[in-house]
């Protein structure tokens, strides 16, 4: 079994193509379950931001495990097969694992070193789990890309910036109109995304009134940062009241349109929602910076989508990154050859187990006492005459090589393919049961979704 990822991400699409791709917590946990009834897909995780829309999954072939990933993302999105294979990246293996780090980093961002995307992968795989299309494969992936991820934000320049899209959005504010302070700013939106624009206009002296469509959550969000809460339904007032709209919600129709706009002291809109919330006609009137802007900018290398970090501090995140890859897939290598070691014990347990009991057969005489001894020492032997290749074994299969060290044991020992299996079995099932530890990781929302 491989791990294969087919993603489609800002870097080989437009962000409206992105938009038709996305998907919100439900229906990615309907993509991913209906990719594990598949027949090449063992398990899945489907991860919906608005960078990128990817598949995670284990397949047992590659051809054949691609065609029914873009089959199945195809009809979800109901897009033709062919178009969607005209804008995806597919990764393999070990291109398929330093991908879901490089992502996990922050690094394939939009913005290098957002710090956002940890706390989705983490929602990602959460809810997969939870649809039951996570096994040992993705589990053991998405653990390691997670504490990846927080090593990157935690060791690294790039995390100490405390970058992401919405830091990003304000910087392209400064620069077009100028500081945020005391500025009047509507944030429109109650999730994830609308929440950190809340808190970081807020923390930069702007007076903030919050709307949703959802009362009580603009009501909670206004009390955490000292703002004013206001229905949805009375944006049209709002906007009169204020000098930068931010808008970041889940409906799948314009939320900002505009005429809305006319006749108020608005000075410019940032719409950080996938699909977009604001009308594209705003920019004939006023700086409009959406995720089209902040692309443009990242494309471009200028703005505040690069920042003020260096080649170098990317470079050492991305090493740290390759160290981490090379872990993964050292000890996924030594994994396998495992239940093939297991195996080699119990066949050689079995034997010596077998020759005492003959043993026994021929020298009814011995005492207990004596039995045991040479029961002990045997086993000793046997036990010491393995300990050494098997340790070995484990360390050689670590290592990137042309040797298939399982095949090779199987083969000089001549041991039964279904007792390695049955090996196997009963490791993927203990695997399984144990779940990772992402507790220490805040849940953010893949989408930010506001509820209907």
């Amino acid at each position: 079994m491989s791990i294969l990822v087919v993603s489609v991400s800002h870097k080989t699409t437009s962000i409206d193509m992105l938009g038709e791709l996305a998907m919100d917590a439900e229906a990615s946990g309907k993509l991913a379950g209906a990719l594990v009834t598949s027949e090449h897909i063992d398990e899945s995780v489907v991860l919906s931001t608005c960078n990128r829309t990817e598949i995670y999954a284990e397949v047992d072939r590659f051809h054949a495990g691609l065609d029914d990933i873009t089959e199945q993302l195809a009809h979800s999105c109901g897009l033709p097969v062919e178009t969607l294979r005209g804008i995806c990246s597919v990764y393999f293996d070990e291109g398929a694992v330093a991908h879901a780090f490089n992502v996990s980093g922050g690094l394939d961002s939009m913005v290098i070193g957002e710090n956002q995307i940890l706390g989705q992968v983490r929602s990602a795989l959460i809810g997969c789990q939870q649809a039951g299309t996570v096994g040992t494969v993705l589990n053991s992936l998405f653990q390691q890309g997670i504490r990846v991820g927080k090593r990157v934000q935690t060791e690294t320049a790039i995390g100490a910036a405390g970058r992401s899209m919405v830091s990003a959005a304000l910087a392209q504010y400064a620069d077009l109109v100028g500081p945020i302070e005391g500025k009047r700013v509507l944030v429109v939106g109650a999730g994830s995304m609308a929440g950190l624009a809340a808190r970081t206009v807020a923390a930069a002296g702007a007076r903030v009134t919050a709307l949703n469509r959802t009362h009580d959550r603009a009501l909670r969000l206004a009390e955490a940062i000292g703002g004013r809460a206001r229905p949805l339904a009375e944006l049209p007032e709002a906007v009169t009241e204020a000098d930068l709209v931010i808008t970041c919600t889940g409906a799948k129709g314009l939320v900002l349109t505009a005429d809305m706009l006319d006749g108020t002291e608005v000075g410019a809109v940032i719409d950080l929602a996938l699909p977009a919330d604001a009308d594209p006609a705003i920019a004939d009137r006023l700086p409009l910076i959406n995720l089209g802007l902040l692309l443009r900018s990242a494309e471009q290398g200028t703005g505040a989508s690069t920042g003020r970090i260096s080649t170098a501090e990317v470079d050492a995140a991305r090493e740290l990154v390759r160290r981490e890859v090379a872990d993964f897939l050292g000890r996924r290598r030594a994994a396998q050859v495992t239940p093939t070691v297991v195996a080699l014990r119990s066949m050689a347990a079995d034997v010596t187990d077998a020759e005492l009991r003959r043993l026994d057969g021929r020298l009814p005489e011995l005492d207990p006492r004596t039995r045991a001894e040479l029961a002990k020492t045997v086993h000793r032997v046997v036990e010491k005459l393995l300990h050494h290749p098997t340790v070995r074994v484990r360390e050689y299969a670590a290592h990137q090589g042309q040797v298939d060290y399982a095949a090779a044991l199987r083969e000089l020992f001549a041991l039964d393919p279904h007792a390695v299996a049955a090996v196997m079995s009963t490791d993927a099932v203990e695997a399984e049961s144990a779940q990772p530890d992402l507790s220490a990781i805040e849940p953010t929302p893949a989408l930010d979704r506001d509820e209907p």
